[in-house]
């Protein structure tokens, strides 16, 4: 498969994972997102992070907002900055600002988190497959946050639901594969990558 071919793969198989997500009702949306917290709350990652980058769900993630009221953890959110993301703390007492994207992120001026103080990031995603790799959304921000030397060593966990965790993606060359993948019914850690 040539590049061409590779990347329409890639758009076709976005778009129907997208609207296969969004076409679940709000029940069954919630009923797979509260499944997922509870998966996600028993994850030794998890348990032993205590400072945990995450995001806000957007166009029927799964949501794990039930978590972000858990003071054991600090939690921080991107902020979109020109082609990157800049992490900021945020509790779930704070006003939150909607992005050019329409994606909720913190204030400006909530304090900023640096790579150092990080244990785990959730990684959204729109699919991931049995080695770890992930699909986005084609912007590149977390391809290029997790490939720098700063942010390669931290703990990851793509976060999907069942659907769309699959046993291969498209993969680039400069691709890097999560530490764990999580679903409504399965926390699966990748040893070679952990």
């Amino acid at each position: 498969m040539d590049k061409v071919d590779h990347q329409k793969s890639k758009v076709r198989l976005r778009r129907t994972l997208i609207k296969t997500r969004q076409s679940m009702s709000v029940g069954e949306w919630r009923e797979k997102s509260d499944r997922i917290c509870t998966v996600l709350q028993s994850s030794t990652l998890f348990l032993q992070a205590r400072t945990i980058l995450a995001y806000f769900s957007f166009r029927q993630e799964p949501d794990l907002s039930p978590l972000f009221a858990n003071t054991h953890h600090r939690w921080g959110f991107p902020r979109c900055i020109g082609q990157s993301l800049h992490w900021h703390g945020w509790t779930h007492e704070e006003s939150l600002n909607i992005n050019t994207y329409g994606i909720k992120e913190p204030l400006p001026q909530a304090p900023t988190i640096d790579p150092e103080e990080v244990d785990l990031i959730l990684v959204p995603s729109v699919a991931c497959d049995y080695r770890g790799y992930r699909l986005g959304y084609g912007g590149g921000y977390y391809d290029r946050l997790l490939s720098s030397p700063e942010w390669l060593t931290k703990p990851t966990i793509g976060i999907v639901f069942d659907f769309a965790y699959l046993p291969q993606l498209p993969v680039e060359n400069w691709d890097q594969p999560l530490q764990a993948v999580l679903t409504e019914t399965t926390n699966v850690i990748y040893p070679e990558t952990g």
